[in-house]
């Protein structure tokens, strides 16, 4: 089996290339940090005799992107999987952010993720069944104020993934979009879960337990993966609650904590 990890020196990524490495599959990893790949490089293939090829690379920008794909192409790489991890948030009201970073959040979180699943779909592996990971976010289940661009990005990956699959189930790829509460993954995000006292910490999984999850729902077949059972209520409840009192309480709630300073 050989994957494709995006953002694989984050967090999530590490977990997912940690998790694909004790399975004996075969690792092609990205991220623009190319200190964090040759140092999870290292260490996968020390523990778990794999081949783990990595290529840095920033997928806003689109030649950065075609010189990775020339460097696929020139190794002859084909895939059997692709996880598409890399994304991005600033926290803070819509207005008090710097411009440039709210597009940022758009540019990494949706056409990067267009651009490099496209790409993909045509280097996978011919004649074998082929699966595409999607890491959306429970926040793509609810409208969210001071959170907006990033929920609204991740809910456009939630409805193009649930396309994507319609689109391709005749020939044997598998689409799974992945909406997990809180993660462990950067400082913001441990600030932000701290922040958020035991609401925070109650929707928040840990890592490896959501890697390990999501590949095994994905090669099931499965569709979407919510993780946590409190996430899941939250999840329904998102459904069934008109949108509009959904986004009074949820702007209620974050303007409490943001108040209290512990977001900015």
């Amino acid at each position: 089996m050989n994957v494709m990890i995006t953002g694989a020196a984050g967090g999530l990524g590490r977990a997912f290339a940690d998790e694909c490495g004790s399975r004996g599959y075969n690792l092609f990893l990205t991220d623009i940090n190319d200190d964090g790949l040759q140092c999870i490089k290292r260490g996968l293939e020390r523990q778990f005799n794999i081949t783990v090829v990595t290529k840095a690379c920033d997928l806003t920008n689109a030649e950065s992107v075609d010189n990775m794909l020339d460097f696929i192409d020139r190794h002859e790489i084909r895939f059997d999987m692709l996880l598409n991890v890399a994304g991005l948030d600033y926290e803070g009201d819509f207005i008090g952010r710097e411009r440039e970073n709210l597009v940022k959040i758009v540019l990494l979180n949706n056409a990067a993720t267009l651009r490099i699943t496209h790409a993909v779909l045509k280097r996978r592996i011919p004649g074998r069944n082929f699966t595409i990971v999607f890491v959306s976010s429970l926040a793509s289940m609810f409208p969210m104020p001071l959170k907006a661009t990033y929920a609204a990005s991740k809910r456009f990956l939630l409805d193009f993934a649930t396309s994507l699959r319609q689109e391709l189930k005749d020939e044997n790829v598998n689409v799974l979009t992945l909406c997990p509460g809180g993660m462990v993954t950067t400082q913001a995000a441990m600030s932000g879960i701290r922040a958020q006292g035991f609401w925070g910490n109650a929707t928040t999984s840990p890592l490896e337990t959501v890697a390990r999850n999501t590949i095994d729902r994905a090669l099931a077949g499965k569709s979407v993966y919510v993780p946590g059972k409190l996430n899941q209520a939250l999840a329904f409840l998102g459904k069934v609650i008109p949108r509009s009192w959904v986004a009074a309480v949820v702007y209620w709630r974050w303007k409490e904590v943001s108040g209290r300073g512990l977001i900015s």
